[in-house]
């Protein structure tokens, strides 16, 4: 793989806050020593309200044919957030994910935004998570996926899905330490002063949302 990866990121009206910002730091950082490009892309390139009000704002857009002037994407990154129950339905937007998953490396979702991966067609026959408290929507979205009730993040080959928000922010430690080595993830960590919950199974959520004894 090449040395410069490209984080890339879909923005849609009502995405939620952290799911976006909180892997962009990770990969911001990794950005800064010059061993990442981070990027956003929508279906128009521009400003994009989330959930919580505040705006992002689009590097690149895209068209229904799923080509735009976004550059390759080597790790792509579907956030959740209310918005996602209006964008199930967004044929543009599906079909952009089926088409840029195919050139991807890595395929990844926070939260609800394994709803969109799942309706177009891209978890099927893998395992996959999401949030615990809108699991039994989302999993209503693809019901050949092997959902998998209690996990913070699931890796299966090329994706990589976590559960509600915060997690999303130990999956992406999770990729970059794929992508280079765990020293690095550990030390981008650090200078978050985040704790990461390197366990892929912890997960208190599942429980509390009764979706597990």
């Amino acid at each position: 793989m090449a040395d410069l990866k490209t984080f890339g990121v879909v923005l849609f009206e009502g995405f939620e806050l952290l799911d976006v910002f909180g892997p962009m730091e990770a990969f911001g950082m990794l950005a800064a020593v010059g061993k990442c490009r981070v990027l956003t892309v929508a279906e128009r390139a521009g400003a994009v309200t989330s959930a919580q009000g505040p705006k992002a704002i689009a590097d690149f857009g895209f068209t229904d044919s799923g080509f735009s002037d976004c550059p390759p994407i080597d790790i792509l990154l579907v956030p959740g957030g209310i918005g996602t129950r209006r964008e199930v339905a967004n044929k543009v937007l599906l079909g952009w994910l089926k088409d840029r998953a195919a050139q991807s490396e890595i395929v990844s979702s926070v939260c609800t935004g394994a709803a969109l991966l799942a309706q177009a067609g891209l978890l099927d026959g893998h395992r996959a998570t999401t949030n615990k408290f809108a699991f039994k929507w989302v999993t209503e979205q693809g019901p050949r996926v092997k959902w998998v009730k209690e996990a913070r993040w699931v890796d299966d080959g090329k994706f990589s899905t976590s559960s509600g928000v915060s997690a999303g922010i130990d999956m992406a430690l999770s990729l970059i330490a794929r992508i280079t080595d765990v020293a690095t993830a550990e030390k981008i960590a650090t200078r978050m002063e985040y704790e990461w919950h390197r366990d892929s199974t912890w997960d208190p959520f599942a429980k509390i949302h009764g979706l597990v004894d």
